[in-house]
């Protein structure tokens, strides 16, 4: 009789019962450590587990999902991956998830509203545990992410607070940021400073803008409006830069004298770099400059910039230790109250700000 030919050389139980010498019932009892393991001898776990290692074994992780009705993925929905504001949060969720053995389907919505309703289907479709959003300063809030409670699905947004929605999320304090960035220029001797606001309709930008109203109120600070500039809505988040280049020559031009120039965050201060240096301002000898958010490429500028650090690491592995411990939790996910976590802000020193 012509035997069935094998199809691949993946390890199977098959193979590990006749290399054990054990039944495949027994030796599948044992490697999935069914209820029923416990009326099997140590001496024989032990050997069958030894045997299953020394071929070199692994479990068929898709036939586990299908037996336990749990795929053990958590879907990771990103407004724009090359958007450098992403990359740490990404590694804090990676280090989270790693040894848990939960597998993240990382899915970028291009900053387009279709997609991410689309993709917030597919990972419905293939019955995601959890879901992390990663929220960038393009984020459109959506109704959307109210059928993930809907199907009783953990969701936390990352740099959105989205609490009134019933969304655990994670960000930082956006006010105590701007407030640490002023009060930075301000102990420096600046007092004429210019600013570049991020867009009128972005949480992010009212809220440090707040914190800077703050500041100037309880130190007297007057803010010059001539010397205040305000990003347009844009469809990409990485032409902050643009506006910057562009916002920072309209101040030059307006010939308003300014010693500092403080950005919505750190792609608009390396816009703001750029444009003065165009304009033969120097930088810091003239004019310094912060930023805000600490993503990689402001420490790669010249000067490096002074900016407002985001603990970015922290805030993915906080939002994906919600969502881990939310499904170790038996009460149904509409029984938790959503969590507001605001993280407080560091401010970096480098060299695109001196003393006036």
């Amino acid at each position: 009789m012509v035997g069935r030919k094998k199809t691949s050389n993946r390890v199977t139980i098959l193979d590990v019962a006749h290399k054990s010498g054990f039944s495949a019932s027994t030796v599948s009892i044992v490697l999935n450590e069914a209820p029923l393991s416990r009326y099997v001898a140590a001496r024989t776990k032990e050997h069958i587990r030894r045997t299953a290692a020394t071929l070199g074994y692994r479990p068929n992780a898709f036939a586990q999902s299908l037996r336990s009705r749990r795929s053990r993925t958590i879907g990771v929905m990103i407004f724009d991956i090359s958007d450098p504001f992403c990359t740490l949060i990404l590694r804090g969720i990676e280090k989270a998830l790693h040894p848990t053995g939960y597998l993240p389907i990382i899915m970028d919505a291009n900053n387009e509203r279709k997609q991410f309703e689309g993709y917030l289907g597919m990972l419905l479709d293939r019955r995601v545990e959890g879901l992390i959003v990663v929220a960038n300063w393009l984020f459109a809030e959506t109704d959307l992410l109210a059928d993930m409670e809907k199907h009783k699905i953990p969701t936390v947004v990352i740099g959105r607070d989205l609490t009134e929605s019933r969304i655990s999320s994670v960000l930082v304090d956006n006010a105590a940021g701007a407030y640490k960035a002023l009060d930075h220029l301000y102990a420096l001797g600046h007092r004429k400073i210019a600013f570049i606001r991020g867009p009128e309709s972005l949480h992010d930008s009212v809220n440090r803008w707040r914190g800077i109203e703050q500041f100037a109120a309880e130190r007297k600070l007057t803010i010059d409006p001539k010397l205040v500039r305000q990003l347009p809505a844009m469809l990409d988040a990485n032409s902050g830069f643009d506006g910057g280049v562009e916002l920072t020559r309209e101040l030059v031009r307006s010939r308003r004298k300014f010693t500092a120039l403080m950005a919505f965050d750190d792609l608009t201060a390396l816009g703001a770099l750029r444009g003065l240096c165009e304009t033969g301002v120097r930088v810091p000898e003239d004019c310094s400059v912060i930023g805000f958010d600490g993503v990689p490429p402001a420490a790669f500028s010249t000067p490096a910039i002074t900016t407002v650090c985001q603990p970015m690491e922290e805030m993915g592995m906080i939002g994906t230790e919600w969502i881990l411990k939310s499904l170790e939790r038996e009460e149904e996910s509409d029984a938790n109250e959503p969590v507001l976590k605001l993280l407080p802000p560091s401010i970096v020193i480098r060299n695109s700000t001196r003393p006036k």
